[in-house]
């Protein structure tokens, strides 16, 4: 990973536009090739983002008292986010590692374990393929086929929120390069799922389940599946 601190404009140019004014901000380049903006605020949120497959170039760039350019562009959608660099206050990188992965509490483990268990809870006919199917940025909770023999990936959470819809959509990236397994379509499953989770969602082409735990445990009746 490369931290960068520096005092930028950032644009984004794509299906529309948008402008950060000249501040100080924070530059997050990851290994997998996403770039974020972040202020010192907003929690975790980015300003704005680019995620992967993307590129970077740096320019020398002296107009109006900036010292460089540097140019992200998606290698599939051509969309652009261009920085403009005044002054960069930091600069370093880190090597982190292969990442364990999120160790998740007692209820999302069971959960995960009963919906392998009893997978007909998602539809009748369907079949378990494996719990914690790997991918090369952590494993995936469930992947399963439908009736229809089609791949499913499901992503389980004890409550879903934007960020869970953000990972899923990472892993079927990922999974839909596997020749074996494509297509692979979503299921997003959580106790509770706030709204703008199931908007996101439903918006990237990805099913949302409702899962009722003590139901589950006694699988009394099924997840509500939108």
């Amino acid at each position: 990973m490369r931290l960068v601190i520096a005092r930028c404009s950032v644009d984004y140019a794509g299906k529309l536009t948008a402008h950060l004014p000249m501040a100080p901000r924070l530059i997050l380049i990851k290994a997998d090739g996403s770039v974020s903006i972040h202020a010192d605020d907003r929690a975790y949120k980015p300003l704005n983002w680019m995620n992967p497959p993307c590129s970077l170039r740096e320019e020398p760039f002296e107009e109006n008292g900036a010292v460089a350019r540097w140019t992200v562009t998606h290698g599939k959608s051509g969309e652009r986010l261009i920085l403009t660099i005044e002054e960069v206050l930091h600069d370093t990188s880190h090597e982190l590692g292969l990442d364990p992965g999120l160790q998740k509490d007692g209820v999302e483990a069971h959960l995960q374990e009963l919906l392998a268990e009893h997978i007909t809870t998602l539809g009748d006919g369907w079949s378990l393929i494996r719990r914690e199917y790997p991918t090369a940025i952590g494993p995936v909770d469930i992947l399963c086929r439908d009736a229809a023999s089609g791949t499913v990936a499901v992503e389980i959470k004890r409550r879903g929120e934007i960020d869970g819809v953000e990972q899923l959509t990472r892993y079927l990236e990922l999974l839909n390069r596997d020749p074996h397994l494509a297509p692979v379509r979503g299921i997003f499953a959580a106790q509770e799922i706030k709204p703008q989770a199931r908007v996101l969602a439903v918006d990237r082409g990805i099913h949302c389940v409702t899962l009722d735990y003590d139901a589950l445990r006694g699988i009394e009746h099924e997840g509500t599946l939108f």
